[in-house]
Order: C-alpha cells, then structure tokens, then sequence
C-alpha cells in the first residue's frame, strides 16, 4: 500500500466531535472497518467509536442529527492505544487482553498514525434461519399490485424480493423459508427452489392469512434462531451486528427498530392548570418504530397459539407478560418500507445511490 492510499484510508477514519450521529454511521459504512476515531481540532485522539456506541446512543433517545459532542461520552471512556512503533505482536497481546479488535496507534504529539486490526474471523455461515413474509396482498400499492404479488414489484429493475434475498445470502444466511398466500405461483416460478441465488428456499403455503407470528407454526425443523423479515422492506441491515446484539443481550426476541421524524404542524403548547411554561413553534418529534424485522429464539415459537391469525405484536406482548427478555435494535443503515405508491417511487430513486453491502 502506498503512503498516500494509507493517508486516504486514515482520513476516513477521523471524525470530529461536531459531527453527528449520522455522519459517524456513514463513516463506519464507508471506511469497512467498523469503528470510526473521535479527535479533536488539532486531530489529536480522544476515543473510539463503534457501530455499538451509536446504536446505544439511538437507544437512548439521541437523534440521527444529534452531535457526537452530545450523543457519545467523550471524556468516561478511554480507549485503548499504543504508540507508533509497538510491534505487531504487543499490538495483538493488548487487544486480547482488552477484547477489542481495533487498537489507534498514536504520535507523540496524541495524533493518530494508523488503525491496527486484529484479524477479522466471523462465521462464514450465519446460524440462522431465515422468514420472509411474502402473503400480503399490498391494497396499499394498487394498481401495481392488481396482478403482481407486492414482493414481485420491480425495484431498480428487479424484483424486491431478490434483493433481499441477496442481503441475506452476503450475510452468510442460506436457508429461507417464504410464506406465500396472495399468488404465490410468480413466486415460485422466479425463484424456484434458490439454487440460482445461493440458498435454499422452502415455501410455507398459508390458506388463510395468518398473521405476521401465526405462519411460523408452520415451519418444521426450527433448531436455531429466526431471523423474521416482511417482505416489503429495502433494506442493507447489518444481519450479522443484530445477531451478536441479540446474544450479548440474550434476548428471547430482538425486534429491529427505526427512528422515525415528524414535525408538528403547530405551535406546541405547554401547560399546567391553564398555566404556560412553554411554547414550542412546530417542533420535531423523533420517536423509534418497528421496522418489521426480528430475531427469535426457536424456543419462542411454543408460544404461538396452534390456531387463528397470531401478529408478531401478539407474540411480543405475550412475551413481555411473562417477564421474558425482548430488546430492540436501532437500524441505522438503509431501510425502507415499501407500503405505499410513494414509497415504491422512492424506491426506485434510492436503490441506485445506496450503497449495498458487499
């Protein structure tokens, strides 16, 4: 590698304090490391930034504008460094002996030289099985829908569904199973049996609509984890990050979450007792919501009752009444929800300039 490309790789590293939230996500997405290095004005280093701590960060209300000065605590945690010039088997000691999988390498004036990396090795196959729920009849995308199933749309010239089964293939996932029940036949007709897209399909033929929980009694042989997903959803969600969210968290059900923005059309006001304490002029409103994928435990689907439309709502709630642990994970990269005519139009203008995990 020359000094100028490893110069380029640097700079893609650095961030500054006066970025946002967002900025930093975009960062990791870009440089393929997984981490982004906080510094100062003077580019000096002040911590370490992973995929985790921003999604902490969501979970804890921040907004994708907010600031990292704001969103990240920049001075509690010190991350672990070495100065330039520790041999490469410290570098590696240090990081086994702080878990951590990225170590700054540090000048002496504090700026940062270079990023040492201890060996990526992950499961090429993920233990997963994977759902899509492909039955819906898409009412909300008529015409278009009239005499094609919502998962069949085209996207960028090819049909959505594809695509996601792309996603989950990259991700190490093989073996799918796809509920079908509005015209199933263009399904299977395109897919076939997967071969030609590197997985496995089986389809699960619901004769009534069952609901988004209800069809999985119908899949046999579940001895590892559920990865559920609607099939309307464009998305390039880090699989293999929810996963290890899920078993750091041993969750029952991990539910993917979305944070979502809306601005109030009026001016808010509040008040006690008709006193006023304060008036808002159409603030903005961020809330999280369902993005419409989850990862289930095989042992959660005893909980499905054996008859009647059963929603993943029902199941989550039925969860949480008995005290059973279900978590939520922020999404941050691209995801959208293909439900209306609109959005099938963003779609299309979207697909081309995102960029899809290699």
């Amino acid at each position: 590698m020359s000094g100028r490309e490893a110069i380029s790789i640097l700079e893609r590293l650095l961030i500054h304090a006066s970025a946002t939230v967002q900025d930093a996500m975009a960062a990791i997405d870009a440089n393929s490391r997984g981490v982004v290095l906080l510094v100062d004005e003077q580019h000096r280093f002040l911590r370490t930034i992973t995929d985790g701590d921003l999604r902490r960060a969501i979970l804890k209300g921040h907004a994708l504008g907010t600031l990292l000065s704001v969103a990240i605590d920049i001075q509690g945690k010190k991350s672990t460094t070495a100065p330039v010039g520790t041999s490469r088997e410290e570098q590696l000691s240090m990081m086994a002996r702080a878990q951590i999988r990225h170590l700054p390498l540090l000048k002496p004036d504090g700026t940062v030289a270079e990023l040492s990396c201890a060996d990526l090795v992950h499961e090429d196959v993920l233990p997963l099985q994977a759902v899509i729920m492909a039955g819906g009849f898409g009412t909300r995308l008529r015409p278009l829908t009239d005499d094609t199933p919502k998962p069949m749309l085209p996207v960028g010239g090819r049909p959505l569904m594809e695509r996601t089964i792309e996603g989950l293939q990259r991700a190490g996932i093989s073996r799918i199973n796809v509920t079908t029940h509005y015209m199933p036949e263009k399904i299977i007709q395109h897919f076939g049996g997967g071969q030609k897209f590197g997985v496995d399909l089986n389809y699960v033929s619901e004769d009534q609509p069952l609901g988004t929980a209800g069809a999985l009694r119908l899949i046999s042989e579940v001895d590892e984890p559920l990865l559920v997903m609607n099939g309307d959803i464009l998305t390039n969600v880090d699989y293999r990050a929810m996963l290890k969210f899920h078993r750091e968290n041993r969750a029952q059900l991990t539910v993917a979450l979305r944070q979502y923005e809306m601005q109030v059309p009026y001016g808010v006001v509040e008040a006690t007792d008709g006193l006023v304490s304060e008036l808002r002029e159409k603030p903005r409103i961020t809330f999280l919501v369902n993005a419409g994928i989850y990862l289930l435990e095989p042992t959660v689907l005893k909980q499905i009752p054996d008859a009647g439309r059963y929603d993943m709502t029902d199941l989550i709630n039925r969860l949480l009444a008995q005290g059973e642990r279900v978590v939520g994970f922020p999404v941050m990269e691209y995801w959208l929800d293909i439900g209306r005519l609109d959005d099938f139009q963003k779609a299309q203008e979207d697909v081309e300039r995102v960029r899809w995990a290699a």
